[in-house]
């Protein structure tokens, strides 16, 4: 993710939290976990001592990731959105009209992205679609299964 992350302030208190987790108790047991295999000899044949090392080289990656992500993040309150279009944190009302089932989702961030909870990213190919659109237009999304058209049905914060 290069360019700028917009989330909530909920989200982005959370990926404190994690980084903050991450940054002691995690790098606590991989320190641990690197001592115990070293302990146990001969460093070029111990394999516990690569994989410890491996989880190590994984972790801090992990935390230059939510680093960046904390780094780029821009809050955006509710209060603020605008719902006469399509923009992040809206929740937007569809209809497919190929098979005329109705979806509501609201757009997100892609680190709050969870489709099951009915959150898609606004890089997602729908939400790219839907994005600056009004209630009555039709967004022609190119999925990659082909072209699919949604009529927005109601945007709300």
């Amino acid at each position: 993710m290069s360019g700028i992350n917009y989330v909530t302030k909920e989200t982005l208190d959370q990926m404190m939290n994690e980084l903050s987790i991450l940054k002691t108790k995690g790098r606590a047991e991989i320190a641990r976990a690197i001592s115990e295999a070293r302990e146990k000899g001969d460093l070029k044949e111990n394999a516990e001592y690569d994989a410890a090392k491996e989880a190590q080289g994984i972790h801090e990656a992990k935390i230059a990731q939510l680093e960046n992500a904390i780094a780029t993040s821009r809050i955006v309150s509710a209060d603020a959105i605008d719902t006469s279009k399509v923009s992040i944190l809206c929740k937007v009302t569809i209809t497919n009209i190929a098979n005329k089932k109705t979806f509501t989702y609201q757009l997100v961030s892609e680190t709050e992205a969870d489709l099951k909870a009915g959150k898609i990213s606004v890089t997602s190919p729908i939400g790219k679609g839907l994005l600056g659109k009004q209630v009555g237009e039709v967004a022609d999304v190119q999925a990659p299964n082909g072209s699919i058209k949604f009529k927005i049905e109601n945007i709300s914060a």
